[in-house]
């Protein structure tokens, strides 16, 4: 069994592997200061009540955009796990070559991401992650990584309306039943989805656009990327295991 995990700046999505199929799934905060024990009685104690023993767990691979937990968390994995994780970075081997003007400045989910919708669904593809940002990347049918666009998650721009206004609340991120609201809690709701959504279409169909690609894959992952995806049609797919996907397809990968 391959243990993955996925440092996003808010969370830490995890998942255990028997072959391809994913057997559990949980998250923990990123942002809690843990020490290596802490996260390491608490990924057994995850793994015990999923019904895995930390001795089934053969191998082990991370994704990290979060640099300052990594210690922690890579000496919990070596010392109760007893296995050294493959670290995602340079110098790991992905499949996707990245043709940017910056390849090191792609961070590890994004590249995680691109392996994992370039082997499922082909290229070309285009990529969206909706987490802490969202982010959208194409893949050509080649397998490179040409460009990446970057734009704030819906749960900063939440934060952003309750943090630097007076009397704006902090509010539930759900879509409000119309667009016309009446009050001030659905006025934000209808403003962060309706906005994502319409970003969304906007960015997809430019970046069809200018790459010349019309027959563009569109596929979508991340916490509330379901929730944009059920709301348009420019997106093709959403897989809610794309990035635990790639991480296991980087092990197998580099285990050959």
């Amino acid at each position: 069994m391959i243990f993955v995990i996925d440092v996003g700046n808010t969370n830490m999505t995890m998942g255990v592997f028997r072959g391809e199929k994913l057997a559990a799934t949980f998250r923990i905060m990123t942002k809690t200061p843990r020490t290596s024990d802490e996260y390491g009685i608490m990924i057994t104690q995850l793994l015990k009540s999923n019904g895995i023993k930390t001795s089934d767990i053969e191998g082990a691979i991370i994704a990290s955009v979060v640099p300052d937990v990594m210690h922690s968390l890579t000496s919990a994995i070596i010392r109760y796990l007893k296995t050294k994780p493959l670290i995602v970075g340079p110098g790991v081997k992905s499949g996707i070559k990245v043709a940017t003007e910056d390849p090191r400045g792609i961070g590890a989910d994004r590249i995680v991401d691109a392996v994992a919708a370039y082997v499922k669904y082909g290229g070309p593809v285009l990529v969206l992650d909706f987490g802490t940002a969202t982010t959208y990347d194409l893949i050509t049918e080649d397998g490179r990584f040409t460009a990446g666009i970057t734009a704030p998650g819906i749960r900063i721009s939440s934060e952003a309306l309750w943090k630097e206004t007076a009397k704006l609340p902090n509010i539930e991120i759900r879509k409000p039943k119309t667009i016309l609201a009446q009050e001030t809690i659905t006025s934000m709701q209808a403003g962060l989805m309706y906005g994502q959504i319409g970003q969304t279409e906007y960015i997809i169909r430019k970046v069809k656009e200018e790459s010349g690609l019309a027959n563009l894959k569109v596929v979508a992952t991340g916490g509330l990327g379901r929730a944009i995806a059920d709301e348009t049609d420019s997106i093709d797919i959403y897989d809610s295991s794309l990035t635990l996907d790639g991480l296991r397809i980087i092990y197998d990968k580099n285990r050959k």
